[in-house]
């Protein structure tokens, strides 16, 4: 089963950093190198305003940003800067390719995203599952997490409990 394959992954593991609403992977390329980071959970780190890259071009901070953040018990995406009224928007589950589409009735907006954990435990897509909300310019989109997830999650959890701090101490940062 692949669940028991993504855990026992997690287990060899090195695990250098413990972080709470980040979930990021790196994997190394064909030739051994590591790649850049896919960001799964969370939002990625800003680039800083003086760090342009090569091309000398910024993105605009009007365009929209998808980021998803998980709850306790669902999967939360949030999708900012999306100007139009609620009743525009209309979430769907395609179970054909496994995934949500978000789409605006004026057509300025479409996105598809699927769900990483539910490929992993290799569950159905649920329309009942499914809600979505919206206040100040933010498009919340919420996934009800299965049993089989939550089961999988308090498990990682009690892993995670057991893992020792690299140095012994209790964590907090010792001043000078």
């Amino acid at each position: 089963m692949a669940v028991t394959g993504w855990l026992e992954s997690l287990r060899d593991a090195e695990k250098t950093a413990l972080l709470q609403d980040v979930r990021k992977w790196r994997v190394k390329s064909a030739l051994g190198a590591l790649g850049q980071w896919q960001i799964e959970v969370g939002e990625p780190a800003p680039h800083g305003a003086g760090n342009l890259g090569p091309e000398l071009i910024k993105e605009s901070n009007a365009n929209p940003i998808f980021m998803r953040k998980d709850t306790k018990v669902c999967f939360q995406w949030r999708i900012r800067n999306l100007p139009y009224p609620k009743d525009v928007y209309s979430v769907s589950v395609d179970r054909k390719e496994r995934c949500i589409i978000v789409r605006t009735t004026n057509k300025k907006y479409y996105k598809k995203f699927s769900i990483p954990d539910l490929d992993r435990h290799k569950l159905p897509l649920d329309d009942s599952s499914l809600s979505f909300t919206y206040a100040n310019c933010t498009l919340i989109i919420s996934y009800q997490k299965p049993k089989e997830v939550l089961a999988a999650e308090s498990e990682l959890q009690e892993m995670l409990k057991k893992v020792k701090m690299a140095h012994g101490s209790d964590g907090d940062c010792r001043t000078q």
